[in-house]
């Protein structure tokens, strides 16, 4: 029996080339995990709980820990900038073209 050779990834754009998928979805891991990083540290700035912030972006607890348990199967990029919005955030998006179109 073979030895299975883990493969290690340190961002999303290294995850997306390990699991062969496309640019697009390189980037949507990319800006998916950027929202993530910032509601789990604006619910730990927050005085609110779990619940009265799930309860204001019109969602469940358990799915809002979910997401700071860094789980974002099944959520959209909607409630993630849904629930940033009532933390008292705005997202502040700027394109710029890539070096290589994809």
């Amino acid at each position: 029996m073979s030895k299975i050779k883990p493969t290690i990834v340190r961002n999303p754009a290294d995850l997306a080339a390990a699991l062969n998928l496309s640019p697009s979805d390189a980037v949507d891991l990319e800006i998916r995990a950027r929202l993530n990083d910032k509601i789990i540290a604006a619910v730990q700035e927050s005085a609110r709980t779990h619940a009265e912030v799930a309860e204001s972006a019109g969602t469940s607890r358990s799915r809002l820990t979910a997401i700071l348990n860094r789980d974002r199967s099944h959520v959209s990029a909607d409630l993630l900038l849904r629930i940033l919005l009532t933390l008292g955030y705005r997202a502040h998006v700027t394109f710029r073209k890539s070096r290589s179109a994809a």
